[in-house]
């Protein structure tokens, strides 16, 4: 399902060939393949993986939250590229129960709760591509 909902909400993301292979409350983890995702040196370009860890925020939020009641948003998102992407990639994050619960319990219908997101994206072989930490909001809906 949440497949589906990327090529309608990030259609760029959809087309890069990005999927969700695992979520669940508080874990997500997403693929994209090398095939079409090259750069000039031959190894998967900068952009689709910044693209494969930040769409982890939304998805988390999807696997864990109410998604009727709040929306998610990234305010930023650092990255560190630690070595070439190399093959499918993938990218994977978790939130703990103490976060979990901690957020639920702000996401009143007029808060806006922020979280932080860490990912860590590893290359076909299991090297670590990149690593980031995001900063997460849940907005209610009509804010």
């Amino acid at each position: 399902m949440m497949n589906a909902a990327l090529e309608q909400l990030i259609p760029r993301a959809h087309q890069m060939g990005i999927r969700f292979v695992e979520m669940r409350p508080g874990y997500v983890r997403a693929e994209v393949p090398a095939d079409g995702n090259g750069n000039h040196f031959g190894v998967i370009y900068a952009g689709v993986t910044f693209t494969l860890a930040e769409v982890l925020g939304g998805a988390i939020q999807f696997a864990t939250f109410d998604v009727s009641t709040h929306y998610p948003l990234v305010r930023s998102l650092t990255i560190d590229f630690l070595a070439p992407g190399k093959g499918t990639l993938s990218a994977s994050a978790s939130l703990s129960e103490a976060e979990i619960t901690r957020i639920n319990a702000e996401a009143t219908p007029d808060a806006k709760v922020a979280f932080v997101l860490e990912a860590e994206v590893l290359g076909a072989d299991g090297t670590v591509v990149a690593r980031t930490k995001g900063d997460y909001q849940l907005r209610p809906f009509g804010r």
